[in-house]
C-alpha cells in the first residue's frame, strides 16, 4: 500500500491498494486493485503519525526516507496479518473492549459498508470502494449490516411525489 499524503497537483491524499497481506503479497484480484481518496481527518492523522516516525527514526540515528513504511513492526519490517490483528486487539483492549481477541480488522471493513450505506451512498458505489468489482451482491449480503430501523427512501420520495399542499403533520393510525 503506498499513501499519498502531498500529491501533485489538485489530487487529493490518497491511498494506493495494490498490494496485500496474503502469502503471495497481490490483492485478491487484479480487479481489486484501487486508489482511495482518504477523508481529511485520515490525512490529518496520517500526516502526525508521519511527523512523530520520521523523529523516532532520527532519534534512533536512522536515515529518514519517504519510502519508509507507514506502520512497521518494532523492527522496521513490514506487518504480518498476526501482526496487524494482534495491534488492532491491543488497540481494543486499551479503548476498553471487553473480548478483544473475538475481534478482527474484517469488522472495520463491515463498519465501512454499513456506515456508508446507512449515509445513503449507492451500494454500488461501496462495492467499488471495497474492492468487490464484479458486483454489489457480497458488499450487500455479507458487509452491510443496516444501522436504520425504519428505511425511509420510498415513503420519503412518495412524499415527493405525490406533495400535497396542505402537510398538515397529521398522523393516520391503522389497526
Amino acid at each position: 500500500m503506498h499513501v499519498h499524503l502531498k500529491p501533485p497537483g489538485k489530487e487529493k491524499p490518497h491511498v494506493d491498494v495494490w498490494r496485500s497481506v496474503r502469502r503471495h503479497g497481490d490483492t485478491k484480484t487484479r480487479r481489486s486493485r484501487r486508489s482511495l481518496a482518504m477523508p481529511r481527518q485520515a490525512a490529518l492523522v496520517m500526516k502526525a503519525h508521519k511527523t512523530r516516525v520520521r523523529a523516532d527514526c532520527l532519534a534512533a540515528g536512522m536515515e529518514w526516507t519517504d519510502e519508509r513504511l507507514v506502520f512497521p513492526t518494532d523492527a522496521g519490517d513490514v506487518r504480518s496479518a498476526l501482526n496487524v490483528r494482534r495491534n488492532f486487539r491491543a488497540l481494543l483492549k486499551e479503548a476498553g473492549f471487553e473480548n478483544p481477541k473475538e475481534w478482527t480488522p474484517r469488522e472495520l471493513r463491515t463498519s465501512f459498508v454499513s456506515l456508508l450505506s446507512d449515509h445513503g451512498i449507492p451500494i454500488e458505489v461501496i462495492a467499488r470502494l471495497v474492492g468487490h468489482s464484479g458486483g454489489s451482491g457480497t458488499t450487500e449480503r455479507v458487509y452491510r449490516k443496516q444501522l436504520r430501523p425504519v428505511i425511509s427512501e420510498g415513503a420519503e420520495a412518495m412524499d415527493d411525489i405525490f406533495a400535497d399542499d396542505d402537510e398538515g403533520g397529521e398522523t393516520a393510525e391503522t389497526g
